[in-house]
């Protein structure tokens, strides 16, 4: 979702700083903290979210992706490591409309694969009958772990990525649309 399908200004490199998070994912640090400070840790990562939200842009070309993928009757699913609260907000915010949604609070998050396989799940779905669109190293490496065959990332515009011969790159949500297509009419 962040960066994918909206632009949301976050400052990575200070939100784990302010977390200490030692060079671990944000989400799988915090959750491994003992209380008072597991509590504390996740009140600071939701204020730089909420900041963040507030401030969030739509991403070009996402309306006219899934008002096509609707049209042709092709299931959308949203899974985030974001919380179901920002989630809600942007969501509402931007009029997007998923089938399914799935944030962190249902306890797994990328990189693992488990977030995606549960979501194949709810749609009978096997790996190989869907696509990831995602804009992360994070979202390869879930697509990868959950075996999904077409991945397809959106290069980051504020930072360098990492290329990877997992997935399919793309600079535009339009070109991924192309892609798509040529799916659809291949089957």
């Amino acid at each position: 979702m962040d960066g994918t399908l909206i632009d949301v200004p976050y400052d990575w490199e200070k939100i784990r700083r302010d977390l200490d998070t030692r060079g671990k994912p944000i989400l799988a640090h915090i959750s491994e903290l003992k209380e008072p400070e597991k509590s504390l840790k996740w009140k600071i990562l939701e204020k730089y979210e909420h900041e963040a939200t507030l401030n969030a842009t739509l991403n070009k070309g996402v309306s006219e992706l899934l008002d096509f993928l609707e049209d042709l009757g092709i299931w959308k699913a949203l899974v985030t490591n974001n919380s179901q609260k920002n989630v809600s907000f942007l969501l509402d915010k931007f009029k997007l409309v998923f089938d399914y949604v799935l944030t962190r609070e249902r306890g797994f998050w990328k990189p693992s694969g488990a977030p995606l396989r549960e979501t194949l799940k709810t749609f009978n779905l096997a790996p190989d009958e869907c696509c990831l669109v995602g804009d992360s190293e994070f979202d390869i490496r879930a697509g990868v772990d959950a075996e999904i065959t077409n991945i397809f990332i959106l290069k980051s515009k504020r930072k360098e990525f990492i290329e990877s011969n997992q997935a399919e790159m793309f600079v535009s949500i339009e070109d991924i649309q192309k892609r798509i297509e040529s799916l659809v009419s291949d089957s």
